[in-house]
């Protein structure tokens, strides 16, 4: 059973999908959009890989506050996450995303990435920290 990551922001949908037994999460793509609001070729992309890669649930990034509290971009992640369950019947999860844009930076940082060159990547990099945090937590629960 694969798995898709998402990590939504406000021009792009970072994008990473797991290996065939649900244990790694390997980065994807960007998807990329000219205004915030123009979403319906981001959701026709997302669904033309989640049908090649066969996934059957996803995982969407949730921006909590540090002090856990939601605000506007939580907000608009689950209105994301709403719309694409209703788009195609798959099953999606929200899961806290904290600190993944800054981790998935630092990692590019100490793999002598440019910081021009980091912006490039960040989101696809950030959806695969969401992703292996998720199946982590799916590893653990079997333990």
């Amino acid at each position: 059973m694969r798995i898709m990551g998402l990590d939504f922001g406000s021009k792009t949908v970072g994008v990473a999908v797991s290996d065939p037994l649900g244990l790694t999460a390997q980065s994807l793509e960007i998807v990329r959009r000219k205004s915030e609001n123009k979403l319906r070729q981001t959701y026709a992309r997302i669904e033309e890989l989640a049908a090649q890669y066969e996934v059957e649930k996803f995982v969407v990034g949730l921006p909590k506050n540090m002090n856990a509290t939601e605000g506007e971009r939580a907000e608009k992640s689950r209105a994301f996450a709403d719309a694409l369950f209703r788009r195609t019947g798959i099953e999606v999860v929200m899961w806290d995303e904290r600190l993944t844009t800054v981790a998935a930076d630092r990692t590019m940082m100490e793999a002598g990435i440019r910081r021009e060159d980091r912006k490039e990547y960040v989101d696809a990099i950030a959806a695969s920290y969401i992703l292996q945090g998720y199946l982590d937590y799916l590893q653990n629960r079997k333990a």
